[in-house]
């Protein structure tokens, strides 16, 4: 149960991978959090780890009435978190999958867009007012078979960039968080169309890649540091990826004491 003596925060793609990995860390900093997406399961099995401090939103971002109606009834909010993303499929643009396509615009982009503007008006009455979007390192570097994510996640981190300069003389803190490689278990397993074998191809041989928790905690960060500090990008890989196009797959020399 959401109160409105404590701080809260709205986590879309909440039920799963770094959504449900940014609740139970806010939680922990003593923010309510608020799990929005499209499934009821996920989201409820993170609010029954979480406890007391979650509450579960059935939510389509790509729905703008639906987000205009959900956030509407909301008493506060001081944090928004927009994960709600992800890629569909790695052909090369010869072959573009239209729909594909489509679906990447409509959350990753669109769905930003809708949640900002609802959350816009409660925002702007919270001291703590922070909005972070998770877009990613391919939307800075492109790669073969990936243009329509890249061109969706360039397009969330132009949603963070421009926002900053319209923002500017308000309180309200914009933060554009790029992770690189991050294994968790339905990123890649989504984008291959539930083929496992060849989703697990992506992080074969590489000696600790991301997982959510890490990039959970550079949201804690951002979110915990003072009011008037905004990291305004923070671009996160694993210590085996040197650059988007550049992945040490193989045992790394990890030293103890």
């Amino acid at each position: 149960m959401v109160t409105a003596q404590r701080p809260s925060a709205l986590i879309t793609g909440g039920g799963t991978g770094i959504g449900a990995a940014c609740a139970e860390r806010l939680a922990g900093m003593g923010f309510d959090v608020i799990l929005a997406g499209r499934r009821f399961e996920p989201l409820a099995q993170v609010a029954a780890r979480i406890g007391a401090a979650a509450s579960t939103l059935i939510l389509d971002v790509a729905d703008a009435d639906a987000v205009s109606a959900a956030l509407a009834h909301l008493p506060q909010l001081d944090v928004v978190i927009n994960n709600a993303g992800g890629a569909l499929g790695l052909a090369p643009i010869s072959e573009a999958d239209d729909e594909q396509w489509r679906a990447m615009f409509e959350v990753n982009v669109l769905g930003t867009v809708h949640i900002v503007r609802a959350a816009l008006p409660l925002l702007r009455r919270s001291p703590r007012a922070t909005i972070i979007d998770i877009s990613s390192t391919a939307g800075e570097i492109v790669y073969e078979g990936g243009a329509g994510y890249a061109v969706a996640k360039h397009g969330t981190s132009v949603i963070s960039e421009t926002l900053r300069l319209e923002l500017s003389g308000t309180h309200i803190r914009v933060t554009d968080i790029r992770p690189g490689m991050v294994a968790t278990d339905g990123f890649a397993l989504t984008r291959f169309g539930g083929d496992a074998e060849r989703a697990a191809s992506v992080y074969a041989g590489v000696d600790r890649p991301l997982v959510a928790d890490d990039v959970a905690a550079c949201v804690e960060f951002v979110v915990g540091l003072p009011q008037h500090v905004n990291i305004d990008v923070l671009t996160v890989r694993p210590v085996a990826q040197a650059a988007q196009h550049k992945t040490h797959r193989g045992p790394i020399d990890w030293q103890t004491g």
